[in-house]
């Protein structure tokens, strides 16, 4: 099993310049080879692959000695992700999906800056209080857990507030397994509530976003007053990118901590399917829904149901949960409107929680889908 492993990195000056130098040589070679194919295109109907892509290079590095400086496999993943790019762009428009994004240039102004890099005759060792990385030697990383399994590759990359990390792939990753516990659960996700278990657990919706809206709004007027291109502008850029990651950071915290969890306690979990990119649709809870993070809470409990040994099954997406009757089954098409919280069935009388009712039934579908 394949895990990755992320450490905070502090390059000292050179090496800071040198990682400055590998990211703007692979964003070179990625838009000097898409600018050849989309010629070759326009003048001959032809395209030009990786292999006739990584044999040019050689001879382009000759040309341009500065490409010689920076890491040759960052230069030779750059032109794996350009095939990729392409790949995926027709494969997209094979399926029919009429809004396939063809592959852009990258900007020089994008403050997500990363390239990969390879393992090579032991080139990359997590040590006690350094990291060893090809062409940069060994730099200072807080290194916070210890590494299993052999490393493949390593990624190091720098987030807008300007912070660098590594994330380092390993194969052969034994994970322990945690002890079968025999239980199900049924999990309703919401917004005023951020989920609802069959159990009859309410966890509350942290609403990270909307805590530190007035902080955010505030540093974000005083970066639309700096001037363009001004080093006072870019500080100002800087904070506002610290605030996004601290909320970013206590979202990540919330949901791992969340889904390791349930993960622990439950050995079947069942989810509904939302389609959140329609969902999201809704101007009016557009901001509510994407502070939420509900495709990301879906996505770690899938990964690591995968690693502990538990099962993550989930239920169609016009499944009507919260409409039907865990008694006796009559669907009430009234609780359509979100606003109706509480019902009583017309036709046994039983009265319901919206909510505690969706989760009971999505269990209940969930196991079917199971046994079928």
């Amino acid at each position: 099993m394949e895990k990755a492993y992320k450490f905070r990195i502090y390059p000292n000056k050179n090496q800071e310049i040198l990682i400055q130098k590998t990211f703007g040589s692979c964003r070179f070679i990625y838009n000097h080879y898409l600018a050849k194919r989309i010629e070759m295109y326009k003048t001959d109907k032809t395209t030009i692959s990786y292999n006739q892509c990584s044999k040019d290079m050689t001879s382009l590095k000759k040309e341009l000695e500065w490409l010689k400086e920076p890491d040759s496999h960052a230069l030779q993943y750059s032109l794996k992700d350009l095939d990729q790019a392409y790949k995926n762009f027709f494969r997209r428009l094979k399926q029919g999906d009429s809004k396939a994004g063809f592959p852009h240039f990258k900007s020089k102004k994008d403050n997500r800056k990363s390239y990969k890099t390879s393992y090579t005759n032991n080139n990359i060792q997590v040590l006690e209080k350094q990291i060893k990385l090809p062409k940069l030697g060994l730099v200072k990383c807080k290194v916070s857990k210890q590494i299993q399994g052999r490393i493949i590759n390593a990624t190091i990359s720098q987030n807008p507030s300007g912070k660098y990390f590594v994330s380092v792939c390993c194969t052969d990753v034994e994970i322990p397994q945690y002890s079968p516990t025999g239980a199900v659960v049924g999990i309703d996700l919401g917004i005023k509530e951020f989920c609802i278990t069959s159990d009859g657990a309410h966890i509350e919706n942290p609403k990270f976003l909307k805590k530190s809206e007035k902080k955010l709004s505030k540093l974000q007027r005083k970066l639309s007053r700096k001037t363009i291109g001004s080093s006072n502008r870019n500080k100002a850029r800087i904070k506002v990118a610290r605030c996004h990651e601290k909320i970013t950071n206590q979202r990540k915290d919330f949901l791992h901590k969340l889904s390791i969890k349930l993960i622990k306690s439950y050995d079947v979990i069942c989810l509904e399917t939302l389609k959140v990119k329609n969902m999201v649709r809704n101007h009016k809870l557009a901001k509510a829904i994407s502070d939420v993070s509900w495709s990301e809470f879906v996505r770690q409990i899938g990964y690591k149901a995968d690693w502990y040994g538990k099962i993550k099954q989930q239920i169609d997406t016009y499944y009507a949960s919260s409409q039907i009757c865990g008694e006796c089954g009559y669907k009430n098409t009234e609780t359509k409107d979100l606003s109706v919280r509480e019902w009583i069935c017309p036709q046994c009388g039983k009265h319901y929680d919206r909510d505690e009712n969706a989760s009971s039934n999505i269990l209940k579908e969930g196991l079917r889908l199971l046994s079928a």
